[in-house]
């Protein structure tokens, strides 16, 4: 069937044939278990991701360039309705948008109003892109006097009928030396960009590429591209978009994000991605209901999985109440979305959107009163103030649900239900009432929602889990379809690895002692319970994991990997180690504290613990991890005594003063939470709290000495696979117990039978000896083949000349790079021999960032008469995981203090030293500065490592002022240009947006390009500056 989306586009869309699995990207557990009734609901329809996107079939064409692309794109833009406006520079923007407002607005402004509504609003000098993104997600109604003082809101986007927008598309537009591929103009605002690279071009080209632009002219004075929320990047093939945001983390290409439809299959092509995401209704919806601006001033952009549930939720609420299903299980259903997707952002949007229908009274977002932490308060509270109520009591959240301008009620489901229980009869319970359940698999919501249910009369009641509760997993026949309703949408554990939202697993089963294996691979519950004290708590036992943990901690942890994470140098991640009761998190904690004892402070590893009372309540779910109270007074005196030491150590090391009495418990939960969100905690010893919900970037690893099951094993498993960068590429899962028949259970209930492959690394030979791949049928090389095969190919790296041997050995040594990042969390791999010795791979670290900088660089290479110039454009150079291997400053001062002892002869050390050098992107730039500190320095003078790193820190100071001097003189630049030196070498770039670069120019003509020249001539010895003396 053909569903028509605008005036001159069709978009072909077929119901799904249930016997062509090849049709379907990822099948759901919903599709499969049609006994469990959570088929998804199939009559939506309208929705802005497409119910099932089927490619239409198109001529193959001939070879396309970037141009082509470009036409191409803008073509099928003017097709589906945009206005080509043929202009290229600011100027041209300028005058477009005042056009565009007037039309918007019903409005003529004169000159001088023109010149005023840009100084008072839209163009506020000093105003950044936080600010821009502001006034077009918060702010965009301006009150505007006019010079015969007449008042009018004058709206830069209207929101309330998003058809009163103009789209027009521009192309080319140039700004200081840079033009931008295409952007899209919204009444005349440029808010999104794209940039194309042709066909077979790295995507990643096309990331780099607005990088760049961020950093040379998107920000500076006068440009409206500071009000760009959406980019979006393809090479045609693949297409990806993502927030114009300022925090560094969150511009990394792994947080970029692929368009798809309501079944997740990815829409990839940009012939595909224009028919859909630039298909006009969804594009101005994207902006103007699906980006958030969150407490944080980051712009975020929603994904279509969770655009695709916000929109059958609200489907769902108003067709229930058109058809009077209200006050019923009907009236409401339950989004399966999987840990780590995002589920939180999407159930936040979905209540500030249910806030909006006019029907709707109330809306309550439902969450654990532990997961009720500071982030989602402050979200709540920018969005609605007061809408936040932590304390225990119900008399605020009572105050909270009568006010009348109060909209959303933010509470815990404790203190709703007591509410409910302590309010029989009250005016709400015959409102119409939404009621969003965040992580709602857990068994006390489903004791919550009887009482609930019978007290609201008109209520829609929506659950969002990462892991439902089936007949599998039930132990009471209670599922979450029975409990909420029908499965409005699903995006499992497959379709977020596929998609690159959340890291595979790699698993360790581990017996550490054979006298303990049967014990281990025990499954009996009450067998188990008679062995735990017997075996599993054994001292000897405790003893042996706990050195294994120590023994093993820095692989498993990358500990001696460096990496940045907002601004921040950080050494590897942190980890978590499950345990199966409090007397095994007592043993362990003391076992760590004492086999460290004598450790010096800088090689110990910071251990916490935190536990609390769980009630002893009949489960309703197998494998449910237990409820930990934020009252530990309910606990045994040993408990108490011990989690009172344990509160103390902490307090102590991080000179807090937490207790356990009171509120000093939570509070104690609250800053351990942020303290290991932050890496400041390198190990968390848990029981039950920490294990579901909670969500911390930089862990990378689960110990487990833990019977865990289903739900529970997914939940925790799912603590170390969040994305953060390239170093971080699987979740390491370390068991002590065999839970390898529990693993597969698990993934086969909230996966399928298949998802094995998907969601667990590869073995150890897989990566050693190669493989193939299962979904592609590829063949994948071992490590041992591409070290060999480069090892025969370039056995000398100096000696590479011709530019297509540059880029064999580049593709080679990036793959060698991957495979090792992998390969160093395997227990193997360190003792395997190595086929490219230490020197060797020095040598070709140096030769591969050279050849990245000679492509980086504005002096390209002279090439042989003889030789074709080769593209390289479809190489990803693995700099992040070169990044990891630097070697820090005061290790090389350090070395060469050894090694001039060691030997006489200062050249053979020179040299070595500089081969270590050029291997460290760190450092590269500073060969010269060390080189001369030891030809200037009589270095078996000093006595101790201080000694050195403090007389070399003192010449390069010295040399640092004197740089800065002779440049300031050569250039001519004016008095306060050293401060801005200073403030570019701290840091660590030249920062190009705004004026601050053009201020310390001299006065000099613009005629002839004289000023921009000096400009460039200026950044580049400053550039040249930065790189040599950064941290300096």
């Amino acid at each position: 069937m053909f569903i028509k989306l605008s005036q001159t586009t069709l978009i072909w869309i077929i119901r799904e044939n249930k016997d062509d699995k090849n049709k379907k990207r990822s099948k759901s557990m919903s599709e499969e278990k049609l006994k469990y009734n959570t088929l998804p609901i199939a009559e939506m329809t309208g929705g802005i991701v497409l119910a099932n996107f089927e490619k239409p079939e198109r001529r193959v064409e001939e070879y396309q360039t970037e141009a082509q692309l470009e036409e191409n794109m803008i073509n099928n833009l003017v097709a589906q309705g945009y206005e080509r406006l043929d202009i290229t520079t600011m100027t041209d923007l300028y005058e477009n948008l005042r056009v565009q407002i007037e039309k918007l607005n019903d409005v003529k402004f004169s000159d001088s109003e023109w010149k005023r509504f840009l100084l008072e609003y839209l163009d506020t000098p000093n105003d950044g892109i936080v600010e821009k993104t502001r006034k077009i997600q918060e702010n965009h109604i301006y009150d505007f006097i006019f010079d015969n003082g007449r008042l009018r809101n004058i709206k830069i986007i209207d929101k309330k009928n998003i058809y009163n927008n103009y789209l027009q598309v521009v192309n080319q537009i140039s700004v200081a030396k840079n033009r931008y591929d295409v952007s899209i103009l919204v009444n005349g605002l440029p808010l999104v960009h794209i940039e194309l690279k042709k066909r077979g071009v790295n995507i990643r080209e096309a990331f780099g590429q607005i990088q760049r632009y961020e950093d040379e002219s998107f920000n500076i004075d006068n440009s409206l591209y500071k009000f760009v929320q959406i980019f979006v990047i393809s090479n045609g093939t693949y297409t990806r978009y993502f927030a114009n945001t300022t925090e560094r983390d969150k511009s990394n290409y792994e947080f970029t994000c692929e368009w798809a439809d309501a079944k997740n299959k990815i829409i990839a092509d940009l012939e595909d991605f224009t028919a859909t995401f630039f298909e006009r209704r969804t594009l101005l919806e994207i902006l103007t209901k699906y980006c958030i601006f969150n407490a944080k001033d980051v712009l975020l952009i929603m994904r279509p999985y969770q655009i695709a549930a916000t929109e059958r939720i609200l489907w769902r609420i108003n067709s229930s109440f058109e058809n009077k299903k209200a006050g019923s299980v009907e009236a409401g259903g339950y989004i399966w979305h999987t840990t780590g997707s995002g589920k939180t952002l999407t159930s936040f949007k979905s209540a500030r959107l249910a806030t909006e229908l006019e029907y709707i009274d109330k809306v309550f977002f439902v969450v654990d009163r532990k997961d009720l932490d500071y982030q989602t308060m402050r979200e709540y509270q920018k969005f609605q103030k007061d809408s936040v109520n932590g304390s225990k009591d119900t008399k605020e959240l009572k105050l909270s649900i009568e006010k009348q301008d109060n909209k959303i009620v933010v509470t815990t489901i404790q203190k709703l239900n007591e509410f409910v229980k302590s309010n029989k009869g009250h005016e709400i319970y015959n409102k119409h009432c939404v009621f969003i359940y965040d992580e709602c698999h857990r068994s006390q919501f489903g004791l919550a929602q009887k009482n609930i249910q019978k007290a609201f009369k008109n209520y829609y009641q929506f659950g969002f889990t990462g892991t439902p509760i089936f007949p599998e997993n039930s132990l009471d026949s209670q599922t979450t379809a029975d409990i909420f309703g029908v499965q409005l949408h699903s995006y499992v554990i497959t379709d977020a690895i596929r998609d690159a939202k959340v890291l595979k697993f790699k698993i360790d089963y581990n017996s550490i002692n054979p006298k303990f294996k049967k014990s281990e691979e025990e499954t009996d519950e009450e067998k188990l319970k008679v062995l735990e004290k017997q075996m599993l708590l054994h001292p000897e036992r405790i003893s042996e994991i706990t050195k294994y943990i120590l023994d093993n901690f820095d692989m498993k942890t990358y500990r001696n990997t460096q990496y940045t994470v907002k601004s921040k140098r950080l050494n590897g991640f942190n980890a978590m180690f499950a345990v199966q009761s409090v007397e095994a998190a007592k043993m362990y904690y003391e076992e760590f504290q004492k086999q460290q004892e004598n450790l010096p402070e800088d090689k110990k590893i910071k251990v916490s613990t935190i536990f609390s009372y769980a009630p002893n309540e009949e489960k309703k779910v197998v494998g449910e991890i237990e409820e930990e109270s934020l009252t530990p007074s309910a606990m045994s005196t040993t408990a108490k005594e011990f989690l009172t030491k344990v509160v103390a150590d902490y307090s102590e090391y991080f000179k807090t003063n937490f207790t356990i009495e009171g509120n000093g418990f939570e509070n104690y939960y609250k800053d351990l939470s942020s303290r290991v969100c932050n890496k400041e905690v390198d190990l968390l010893i848990v029981v039950g709290m920490f294990l579901t919900g909670f969500d911390a970037p930089t862990m990378n690893t689960l110990f487990v000495d833990k019977n865990l099951r289903y739900h529970g094993l997914i939940q925790a498993f799912s603590r170390t696979n969040r994305i953060l960068n390239k170093v971080k590429v699987f979740g390491n899962i370390v068991c002590f117990r065999n839970l390898e028949k529990a693993t597969k259970d698990a993934i086969k209930l909230f996966g399928d039978e298949n998802s094995i492959n998907i969601i667990v690394e590869r073995s150890y030979d897989d990566y050693i000896n190669g493989f193939v791949d299962d979904e592609t049928g590829n063949t994948v090389r071992g490590y041992a083949e591409l070290c060999q095969e480069i090892l025969e190919r370039f056995p000398d790296p100096s000696e590479i000349k011709l530019q297509k041997d540059k880029k064999e050995f580049v593709k080679l040594f990036g793959e060698i790079l991957k495979k090792e990042n992998i390969l160093r969390n395997y227990d193997e791999f360190s003792d395997f021999e190595k086929i490219i010795s230490d020197r060797l791979k020095q040598d070709m670290t140096g030769t591969y960032i050279k050849i990245k900088e000679e492509l980086a660089g504005p002096d390209k290479p002279d090439l042989d008469k003889r030789e074709i110039e080769v593209d390289f454009a479809d190489i990803e150079f693995q700099i992040d995981l070169l990044k990891t291997q630097e070697v820090n400053l005061d290790y090389i001062l350090t070395l060469i203090l050894e090694k001039a002892k060691e030997q006489g002869d200062i050249e053979i050390l020179k040299e070595e030293i500089r081969r270590l050098i050029r291997s460290s992107l760190g450092t590269r730039a500073k060969e010269h500065l060390i080189i001369e500190f030891i030809n200037c320095t009589d270095i078996t003078e000093f006595n101790s490592n201080e000694e050195i790193i403090e007389a070399f820190y003192k010449y390069a100071k010295t040399q640092k002022e004197k740089k800065i001097e002779e440049l300031i003189v050569e250039e001519n630049l004016k008095e306060d240009s050293k401060k801005f030196i200073e403030k570019s070498i701290s840091k660590g770039k030249v920062i190009q947006g705004g004026t601050a670069l053009d201020d310390v120019l001299p006065s000099i003509s613009r005629r002839g390009g004289a000023r921009e020249a000096k400009k460039q001539s200026v950044l580049k010895k400053l550039k040249d500056i930065v790189k040599v003396f950064v941290g300096i």
